[in-house]
């Protein structure tokens, strides 16, 4: 997970590449750090608007599933519902575990009743 921890350490949020090595792309999520796939032209368009200097601002909306580039086109990408959500919440494997806090503690007090040798 190094590359990820030192994006993160950058300050970076959201990658936008053509492609990316399944690990990198796994771990991206696991760091709360969005990973975008999309064609090679679509790329390209993103990055002669990055050339335009500070002004060309390009703006990612999770939520609604695009990037906005500096003259108002949109670009829409994918994302898996589950990993949406848990960009959205913040959560990580061990937030996501806390999320069913409650169910864990009522199957521990049922065990203790049901099987009080454990």
């Amino acid at each position: 997970e190094h590359a990820p921890w030192a994006l993160l350490d950058a300050g970076i949020r959201c990658v936008i590449a053509p492609s990316f090595a399944d690990i990198f792309y796994n771990n991206c999520f696991k760091n709360g750090i969005l990973p975008i796939a999309l064609p090679q032209e679509q790329v390209d368009l993103l990055m002669d608007d990055a050339q335009r200097g500070a002004n060309a601002v390009v703006s990612v909306d999770l939520e609604k599933q695009e990037i906005t580039g500096p003259d108002g086109g949109k670009i829409r990408f994918e994302i898996d519902a589950f990993r949406k959500h848990c960009l959205l919440n913040g959560l990580d494997d061990i937030g996501l575990t806390l999320e069913k806090a409650e169910a864990i503690t009522a199957f521990e007090e049922n065990r203790k009743i049901s099987q009080p040798w454990l």
